[in-house]
């Protein structure tokens, strides 16, 4: 299941997406996360995923690949789409048994909720498997950096964020390594009680963070060598530049933003 965990990852291509100011794709992920709760009926959610659908297809990586990266939290999702139902009361009721009580509304929010954490969990994907790492800390220290006037250490933050997403792919790939190890010595992570399945995992994650620290120094001590001193004075060797594409997409989500208020508003 570790190896099927997108975040972090990058996919190589020059697709339209891949092309992308890092700062258009930043920002429109955040956006689309805000407009999604403009939908409230079948016809908002069917216009976010026709948009969400022709996204992943500008990106030239195949669909499945984003249906594999949802998997690994399709129980956190319906974990919360059962909450859900079960603890919302209104509109017609479909089933009763004591405290437990399915309405019309519950399942309407319930469908509603799991729509919108899978188009964000993909909307999310696309942002990663299509921007560099080193292209994402660039977009968020030029999004920061006007934070800098009170004190703000925005490299110092983007460079961190950059390592940390850069090694999350690593350390999945380690903790898989070591699962295996520990199989290969009989441990069964799948099978037992759920406080056994925990004692299993305490095994791999002594040495994973022993591997997750070493790296750090190790990485401390290579950046030290070469000379690194923050962000002060430091130029880049690629500049940011918005183009005709960014503004295609920022056109894009005004025209879907309008579009969902009238869906909102009017059907």
């Amino acid at each position: 299941m570790l190896d099927k965990l997108l975040l972090g990852r990058y996919i190589q291509s020059d697709s339209f997406i891949h092309r992308l100011d890092p700062r258009t794709k930043l920002l429109g992920s955040f956006y689309f996360i805000g407009i999604i709760f403009l939908a409230n009926n079948l016809w908002g959610y069917g216009l976010l995923i026709l948009f969400t659908f022709l996204a992943i297809a500008l990106t030239g990586i195949k669909l499945s690949y984003f249906i594999n990266g949802v998997k690994p939290m399709i129980w956190l999702i319906l974990f919360t789409v059962v909450f859900q139902i079960f603890f919302t009361i209104g509109g017609e009721v479909y089933f009763q048994w004591g405290p437990i009580v399915i309405t019309s509304l519950g399942v309407i929010n319930a469908i509603y909720i799991f729509l919108r954490l899978v188009l964000i969990i993909m909307m999310s994907t696309i942002l990663t498997l299509t921007t560099a790492p080193l292209e994402l800390a660039d977009g968020i220290e030029h999004m920061l950096r006007p934070l800098e006037k009170i004190g703000f250490p925005s490299h110092e933050i983007a460079l961190m964020l950059s390592i940390a997403l850069r090694y999350v792919p690593t350390l999945i790939d380690e903790a898989q390594k070591i699962m295996n190890a520990q199989r290969s010595r009989g441990v069964e992570f799948d099978q037992g009680s759920f406080i056994q399945r925990m004692k299993a995992v305490v095994p791999v994650l002594v040495p994973l963070f022993v591997s997750a620290f070493n790296r750090a120094e190790e990485m401390a001590t290579a950046m030290e060598a070469r000379g690194y001193r923050g962000g002060e004075g430091r130029t880049k060797f690629r500049q940011l530049q918005f183009t005709r594409q960014d503004f295609w997409v920022v056109l894009a989500f005004v025209i879907v933003t309008v579009a969902l208020i009238a869906l909102r508003l009017y059907v």
